[in-house]
């Protein structure tokens, strides 16, 4: 490959194919130039490097590690894999860490691996950040290299996470659950905890798998019907499924049915608020539920809301008094905790609030949609070629139905993709992803009929015009 143009840092890190884009040389050229940055602010400080479970993700991360600590930096890199908010708790309650980076993909295929970058306080890194690394990308690798030393970061965050749930009442109440971290990084982490708090655990595609069995490691449907179907026939209480790194969150109640990372960023901003007396701002993204704005509503909360992409909440608890912050792709996270998303802790609050309130987790979305009346979602990944992309990207500022779907439209918003506000808080979203070669289309509405309906007209939109 040839010059800095060569790689970009999308909506949450660089990713790439592994042995075609994402190579040693290309790895040691961002490493380079992130352990250059990080040293021009904060000369001497601690970086701390973490990995998923991917194709040689801890030989890329220690090879990362040389050549960051090249530049004079300390370096910790994980003695294991590790999810990766346990990256960004140890670097956000490490007074010496100035920063982090986690090699993964997140939720993207097998075949892909990714840098993602952590500020001081475990936190997305900004663009600003980010576009500073990009500039100074060199053409070929450093030959520079540095000494590093290798620790636990997963056995601290493992006991912080405990301590954040009542463990006398998930103990008394002899909860069976099901989890599946779809072979990433939330293996036996997750089981483990439970199990430590009294649960009974069953875990499904826990071992080293780096071709994720072929299963895409995003948890919502279909990657996860084997996990539904586990617990409808066990007789279950829930399941829970994280991603690629455990920063995202699914989950399926007794029955089976999946419950979106849009009413479990309800059920939990409902259990802080009414259970644990906290307060502050909700911050979502474009792209997921208005349950959100009503239930905010009802608590009397300010809604907050960003373009896609984490780093854009992690910017609103930068600036103070948030709740919770969450997304469409089940990254949810609680700044009291640490600035990021944490699908194991998610995992254990919805435990908790089973446990505390006697219920199974059907019966507390049943709870929280009489609470603020039902809304059903979907979204729909259109994979498509670069040009009918870029095509469709061209058309975006010109699109200006009066209705989609027979629903008049009342607003649109061209501030990531294009999304439509149409009568009876429905909505539909055209947007092109930053991190894979498609447009996902997202859609909502009161009943699954509508719902349906758009997701048609929007895949219409996308690839014959409107």
């Amino acid at each position: 490959m040839g010059g800095s143009a060569d790689i970009r840092f999308g909506t949450d890190g660089w990713r790439a194919v592994i042995a075609d884009d994402f190579t040693y040389e290309n790895l040691r050229r961002v490493a380079d130039a992130a352990g250059k940055i990080f040293a021009e602010d904060h000369p001497k400080g601690r970086i701390i490097v973490g990995y998923d479970t991917r194709f040689e993700a801890g030989s890329f991360a220690r090879a990362a590690a040389e050549v960051i600590a090249a530049h004079g930096l300390t370096v910790h890199v994980s003695d294991r894999y590790c999810p990766t908010p346990a990256l960004c708790w140890s670097v956000g309650h490490d007074d010496d860490a100035v920063g982090g980076v986690m090699l993964t993909a997140s939720h993207n295929p097998a075949p892909y691996l990714g840098f993602k970058v952590r500020m001081s306080d475990g936190g997305a890194s900004p663009v600003s950040f980010t576009d500073r690394i990009e500039a100074v990308l060199a053409s070929s690798a450093s030959d520079a290299r540095g000494e590093y030393e290798m620790v636990d970061i997963v056995g601290p965050y493992l006991v912080a996470l405990r301590g954040m749930v009542d463990a006398d009442a998930i103990s008394a109440a002899r909860l069976k659950v099901a989890v599946d971290p779809l072979y990433g990084a939330g293996q036996t982490y997750l089981a483990e905890t439970l199990r430590s708090l009294g649960v009974e655990v069953t875990e499904i595609h826990d071992t080293m798998n780096p071709g994720f069995g072929g299963l895409h490691p995003e948890p919502i449907p279909p990657h996860i019907d084997e996990l539904r179907d586990l617990v409808s026939s066990a007789g279950l209480d829930a399941g829970f499924i994280t991603d690629g790194d455990a920063d995202r969150i699914g989950a399926a109640d007794a029955r089976g049915e999946f419950v979106n990372p849009h009413r479990i960023i309800c059920l939990v901003a409902r259990h802080l608020v009414e259970d644990k007396g906290m307060t502050g701002r909700i911050v979502k993204t474009l792209s997921t539920s208005v349950l959100v704005d009503r239930l905010a509503a009802r608590l009397g909360l300010e809604v907050v809301t960003t373009p896609v992409g984490f780093k854009w909440i992690y910017e609103q608890m930068v600036a103070g008094d948030v709740l919770i912050g969450g997304e469409e792709s089940g990254g949810i996270g609680i700044p009291s905790h640490v600035r990021e998303r944490d699908g194991l802790l998610m995992a254990l609050l919805l435990t908790e609030m089973m446990a505390q309130k006697g219920k199974g987790l059907g019966e507390l979305v049943e709870d929280l949609l009489e609470f603020t009346g039902p809304m059903e979602y979907m979204r729909s990944d259109l994979k498509l070629s670069a040009e009918v992309m870029q095509e469709f990207r061209s058309r975006i500022p010109s699109l200006a139905p009066a209705e989609v779907a027979e629903l008049p439209v009342a607003e649109i918003l061209r501030d990531d993709g294009i999304k439509f506000l149409l009568a009876d808080d429905a909505w539909l979203l055209l947007r092109p992803s930053g991190t894979e070669p498609l447009v996902r289309v997202y859609a909502e509405a009161s009943t699954m009929g509508v719902v349906d309906d758009l997701l048609a007209a929007g895949r219409v939109m996308v690839t014959e015009g409107a």
